[in-house]
């Protein structure tokens, strides 16, 4: 992971193998209660599958889950999830294109 990112996991994140994180990334998994900012509703963790690029400035917000072989382009905010072997882009976030398998180095094998 790059410096500077931000991980909030009030709620859980479930991470796979091989995530790589840009410059100013986030995970955010709980927030704040609009009526009273010292509580966090609590939602479903959010779950990320493996190979996953999460992009310079993006946000991965509450409950989401990412598949498998997701490149999600910088500065995008997640807000539903990604299905596997996507690209992603926006805000909100949304798939642009499939995409080819992995093909680098497979980091869930010992």
């Amino acid at each position: 992971m790059s410096a500077n990112c931000y991980i909030q996991g009030r709620n859980g994140i479930i991470i796979g193998n091989n995530l790589r994180m840009g410059p100013g990334a986030g995970l955010i998994s709980a927030n704040h209660d609009p009526n009273d900012y010292d509580r966090w509703p609590e939602e479903p963790p959010i779950r990320i599958g493996d190979n996953v690029w999460i992009g310079m400035n993006s946000v991965v917000l509450p409950g989401v889950n990412i598949g498998d072989n997701v490149v999600i382009a910088a500065g995008s905010v997640v807000t539903k999830n990604l299905p596997s072997n996507t690209i992603a882009a926006g805000n909100p976030c949304r798939v642009v294109r499939e995409k080819e398998p992995y093909r680098g180095k497979d980091y869930g094998r010992s």
